[in-house]
């Protein structure tokens, strides 16, 4: 997930996820198998009714259905088959950047059971599957041959069976190229401030596509760039743990190049290809009238950053003037032209929206979120965010203003609440009412002609968060991370007999 609340700070989910919370560096802080003979035990859980308005065939045949994840999160491993060490696994072993104390060596074994896995993944009736690529498992140098690095032939034959296995179980693979697990090796040279950064990565993406795109065609070139560009390399809650402002201009500009340039090396080697990216978005609004001006800089820096570069409109330095510098001290000749690509589909992964007030107190944004408890919000998810439905409509109706976007996909959306295992099952029924009531704006989006065409639920399985380690559970799936024993959660099994059941039943209309 990503994690990017604030300014600083998904969870990716923290996605971009922003979890706002009081810091000097930042207005928002975002975020960041053994199965029983039966996968899907007999046990069931009280369940959750469906809203009226809600069933799957009022979204269309061609609605895509799924759930999202990443490779650090997930698969373990970190020491086999020739990986190289990423950003995440230095960081998550210094005291004090994981509130738990946790880290990713283990994680859910998704590497030694990604089989059983999918198999569960499949019977819940989700037939995507979003997951991404760990750049130091492919190159463990973080370089390609060309650049002196060299390819792990173990890390490519792992997600060579992985694909194949999706394959076979009837599940379309959804590959992001990255999802903040930057190679050590390439922090070690300056990472993503380094210039260099671009042409690494768009070797990177060459590798990837090569060996994949013949069996996947559909590619995320990024996932959440504001978040690991704000809370990696600014306010230093992510790895690789950088502080300052003088960092952030170039990562936002070099972030922004390799966004455009790996989508055109996808178009390149895969020419057939759907190519996207995603961005964690919230509609922005002023906690009082006079909190306009703040609310629309907010916007601007959670929004407008990275997509409107994407469209060939630019960096949104009318609004967040500070942003001229890019042009004027960082960007080379012909850069700017370089930003844009012509994206098949904009991700767009919204949790919650954002309310701010104007602040002396936050330099270059002058704002601050006003949090939901102050504002004595009702229902809140365990990392604090507002559930908020009708913030999942705006956004999309917002993005879909842009003349340059021709599709958007819901490629992350959840709650994390605490989940408890009574008698065998875990009945989180705020989990399920939570996507209930934004799928519920989802369909209204689209039955009023917006072009959202699909939604992945962040996540398929409890997984470590990031910065907050293993604390918030997202997933559809109950993990124990002792035994790493799988329950299907009361919000997986909605989920199966929404998918499921009725497909069932409008194949007999």
């Amino acid at each position: 997930m990503g994690c990017f609340a604030g300014w600083p700070p998904a969870p990716r989910r923290c996605h971009i996820k922003l979890l706002l919370r009081p810091n000097p560096l930042r207005l928002f802080d975002r975020y960041v198998f053994i199965a029983s003979p039966s996968i899907l035990s007999t046990h069931q859980p009280p369940r959750t009714d469906t809203p009226p308005l809600l069933n799957r065939p009022a979204f269309g045949t061609d609605f895509i259905w799924g759930t999202a994840t990443a490779a650090y999160q997930i698969e373990g491993a970190v020491d086999r088959d020739g990986r190289g060490p990423s950003i995440w696994d230095t960081f998550s072993k210094q005291k004090g950047k994981i509130k738990t104390g946790e880290h990713a060596d283990i994680a859910c074994e998704f590497y030694d059971r990604y089989e059983s896995d999918l198999r569960l993944h499949k019977e819940l009736g989700l037939d995507h599957f979003r997951f991404s690529l760990s750049w130091s498992r492919i190159l463990p140098d973080g370089t390609a041959p060309p650049r002196g690095g060299r390819i792990n032939e173990a890390g490519l034959a792992f997600y060579d069976r992985l694909i194949d296995h999706c394959l076979r179980l009837g599940l379309t693979p959804w590959i992001t190229l990255y999802h903040w697990d930057l190679p050590l090796a390439l922090e070690n040279q300056g990472g993503w401030p380094n210039r260099q950064i671009v042409d690494w990565f768009t070797d990177f993406v060459d590798v990837c596509t090569k060996a994949y795109g013949h069996k996947v065609k559909h590619w995320i070139v990024l996932n959440e760039p504001l978040a690991f560009s704000v809370l990696g390399y600014f306010t230093g809650q992510h790895a690789p743990g950088r502080r300052g402002f003088w960092n952030l201009l170039p990562v936002i500009h070099n972030t922004a190049l390799a966004q455009a340039e790996g989508g055109r090396m996808v178009r390149q080697n895969v020419p057939d290809a759907q190519i996207g990216t995603a961005f964690s978005c919230s509609p922005v609004d002023p906690f009082t009238p006079r909190d306009q001006n703040a609310a629309a800089r907010v916007d601007a820096l959670m929004n407008r950053l990275f997509i409107e570069p994407a469209l060939g409109l630019g960096y949104p330095s009318d609004t967040l003037p500070f942003l001229s510098d890019i042009a004027r001290k960082v960007a080379k000749p012909g850069d700017m032209e370089r930003l844009a690509f012509d994206f098949d589909f904009i991700g767009l992964q919204h949790y919650f929206r954002a309310v701010v007030e104007q602040s002396l107190f936050m330099p270059y944004l002058w704002a601050k979120e006003v949090t939901a408890l102050r504002r004595g919000v009702p229902v809140i998810t365990e990392m604090g965010w507002e559930v908020y439905p009708d913030s999942m409509y705006r956004i999309i109706r917002q993005f879909s203003q842009y003349a340059g976007i021709k599709k958007l996909i819901i490629t992350e959306s959840g709650a994390a609440f605490y989940d408890t295992v009574q008698h065998g099952m875990v009945n989180d029924t705020a989990r399920t009412e939570y996507h209930q009531q934004y799928l519920t704006q989802v369909l209204r989006a689209r039955q009023e002609g917006l072009p959202v065409d699909g939604y992945f639920a962040w996540t398929f399985l409890d997984n470590f968060e990031w910065a907050e380690g293993y604390r918030p559970r997202f997933g559809l799936v109950y993990v124990d991370f002792r035994t790493q024993q799988r329950i299907v959660k009361a919000s997986g099994r909605w989920f199966q007999q929404f998918l499921t059941a009725e497909n069932e039943t409008s194949k007999r209309l």
